[in-house]
């Protein structure tokens, strides 16, 4: 519990300052390059969403731009936190894996029924041979475990090399406009010589510091819950001099950078549309800063995340685009795509039409053309 003499902010105080860090409070001028590295990676569970995250956040951004840092091998698709796929500078890429690691390792551990009688250092020095040959298949790394271990259970071999190796999905894989299968090789095969020495010396304090950036402020266990790991007060506590400390309404500390922007709480906050899966909403563990209680649990859908709408800095609508233009990162058909907007509640008219302009720029601005914004129903 935080020192009662530290000052409160309250929810709307941390969502400016979230949405500041995120820049979402106005769009950045950055290079995707360098917004991908500020926001310590993009969710990236779904192919498209790092491409629409980018959107909300830079001016100008063009969705071949990290297209184009993908296919360079400047940024990768791999597993890292909460052991979901993010994209990540490669630098990011080499200091990250390893600091989760040790949760990848005790996640093969609950597999260890389907294991009996696997060495799994045999299994990662095999697993790594065979994707370095060339990029394989999930499938494919599964089969050849197989020839080794035929009575171990497959899903847990494949989950096993999934968590002992950093594995990077190659291109034209996650390329936007592109297709193509999941094929998997090492990081350090993918990026050669960017990984020698990249993210040396860059250790767990110096990731504090950089989350506090991206997302603070925060408690420990937000922190935690955005790495997907625990015990990381210690690292906190060697940090305490060089931060400043806060506590939200509950009395729980937060810990941030000096001089890191914390607007007024009354700083206007644009409409910004997010996809499924934006860090924002998965990377604290108390989520009211950006999720309203109201709106608890309505971004989901069973196990399916809704793309999401904020309105002034809060959770309040889901959206849909529907169309096979570029907006879906496919081949363009020339049909005109058709933005859906579902509000919670009700916005002013004032309100709707800075929903709807957005709107109109999001389909601009990632297909290319002009396309049709509707309020309703997204199962509609």
């Amino acid at each position: 519990m935080a020192s009662r003499t530290n000052p409160v902010l309250d929810t709307r105080a941390l969502n400016r300052a979230t949405l500041a860090r995120q820049l979402l409070l106005s769009r950045a001028e950055m290079s995707p390059e360098d917004a991908v590295a500020h926001l310590l990676g993009l969710q990236a569970q779904n192919v498209k969403p790092p491409y629409f995250q980018l959107h909300a956040r830079l001016a100008g951004f063009r969705p071949e731009a990290l297209g184009r840092l993908m296919e360079e091998r400047k940024v990768v698709r791999m597993v890292t936190m909460r052991s979901t796929i993010h994209t990540h500078t490669v630098r990011d890429a080499l200091v990250l894996r390893p600091l989760v690691q040790g949760a990848r390792d005790r996640e093969v551990g609950y597999f260890r029924k389907g294991l009996v009688g696997v060495d799994l250092e045999r299994l990662a020095h095999r697993a790594r041979a065979f994707v370095e040959a060339e990029p394989r298949t999930m499938g494919e790394i599964r089969e050849d475990l197989l020839r080794e271990w035929p009575s171990a259970d497959p899903q847990s071999l494949a989950v096993a090399a999934r968590c002992l190796l950093p594995l990077v999905q190659v291109t034209p894989r996650g390329v936007w406009g592109r297709s193509g299968q999941v094929r998997l090789t090492s990081l350090e095969c993918w990026v050669g010589g960017d990984a020698a020495g990249g993210g040396a010396g860059e250790g767990i304090d110096d990731v504090v510091l950089r989350y506090l950036g991206a997302f603070g402020p925060a408690s420990v266990k937000d922190m935690q819950t955005w790495a997907g790991l625990t015990r990381l007060r210690e690292a906190f506590e060697r940090l305490r001099p060089r931060l400043v400390t806060f506590r939200d309404e509950n009395g729980v500390e937060l810990f941030d950078l000096p001089d890191a922007p914390r607007p007024d709480a009354g700083t206007p906050a644009p409409p910004r549309f997010l996809p499924e899966y934006d860090n924002l909403l998965l990377s604290h563990a108390d989520r009211s800063r950006v999720i309203p209680p109201e709106a608890k649990g309505r971004s989901w859908t069973g196990n399916q995340a809704h793309c999401t709408l904020l309105v002034d800095g809060f959770l309040a609508g889901l959206w849909r685009i529907d169309g096979t233009g570029d907006t879906r990162g496919t081949r363009d058909t020339g049909e005109r795509p058709r933005l859906t907007v579902e509000l919670f509640g009700t916005q002013s008219r004032a309100r709707k039409d800075e929903i709807a302009a957005e709107g109109e720029a999001l389909l601009a601005g990632m297909g290319g053309a002009p396309g049709d914004v509707r309020f309703g129903s997204i199962h509609g």
